[in-house]
């Protein structure tokens, strides 16, 4: 399996009802940018809702990945951006 499709299916598998968008921000593999869309984040502080995320990609990412953006945010704040 493509490594960043692993990487959307893991947390697409662990936070029921998100949306997860995976790129290679450099093209090597190692450094993505993850976007994902969950309503499980709301009226948590965006540090708990990055954690959460790291908490489930730790291991698999621990030897495959130099750097990793997050970007979190409900479905409503995804909706209602510019």
């Amino acid at each position: 399996m493509d490594p960043l499709a692993e990487i959307k299916n893991l947390i697409e598998q662990n936070l029921a009802d998100s949306a997860v968008t995976v790129s290679d921000m450099t093209g090597t593999g190692d450094h993505l940018e993850i976007l994902v869309v969950c309503d499980a984040f709301k009226d948590k502080m965006l540090i708990d809702q990055h954690q959460m995320i790291m908490d489930i990609l730790k291991e698999p990412l621990k030897e495959k990945v130099h750097a990793v953006k997050i970007k979190t945010m409900t479905k409503e704040t995804f909706q209602n951006r510019s």
